[in-house]
């Protein structure tokens, strides 16, 4: 199933929610995909790494976002908002990964241009598949953009 990277897949989280962040990044530490986790709590900071400013000059561009919608500062339909519209970030895939289901949420992310929305299961058996399905499709199926 698909080739291997010639680099690891670098994966921004980004979610104020330090248990779910945790076993985020547990699921993904459990895939053999050679990976680099960069983590972020809010919207705010998410777009200073992408940026690069402030205490995240040395940040490097990740391959793929897994973002919460529901956080302060800037909530995350405002990240996707910001990112999509911005020439030089627009690439990155987006993957909105919350815990709401709400039909609103759904339709306002891919408008916004998420590349896929997926629902936090509450068992964590469920949370830990689905991040590590994320994490083979990203990290072994899908083409990603070479970085500018």
């Amino acid at each position: 199933m698909g080739q291997p990277r010639p680099n690891p897949v670098r994966i921004l989280v980004v979610d104020d929610d330090p248990g779910d962040v945790l076993m985020i990044e547990e699921a993904l530490e459990e895939s053999d995909v050679e990976k680099v986790i960069d983590v972020v709590a809010d919207g705010q900071e998410a777009m200073e790494f992408l940026r690069r400013e402030g205490r995240h000059v040395e940040a490097q561009r990740p391959d793929v976002i897994l973002l919460d919608l529901n956080m302060p500062r800037m909530d995350g339909r405002q990240v996707l908002g910001e990112v999509k519209r911005d020439e030089n970030l627009r690439t990155i895939p987006i993957v909105v990964l919350t815990t709401s289901n709400a039909d609103t949420d759904v339709v306002s992310s891919y408008t916004l241009q998420a590349n896929a929305y997926v629902t936090k299961p509450i068992d964590l058996d469920d949370f830990n598949d689905v991040v590590r399905r994320i994490d083979e499709f990203f990290g072994r199926v899908v083409v990603l953009p070479k970085h500018q």
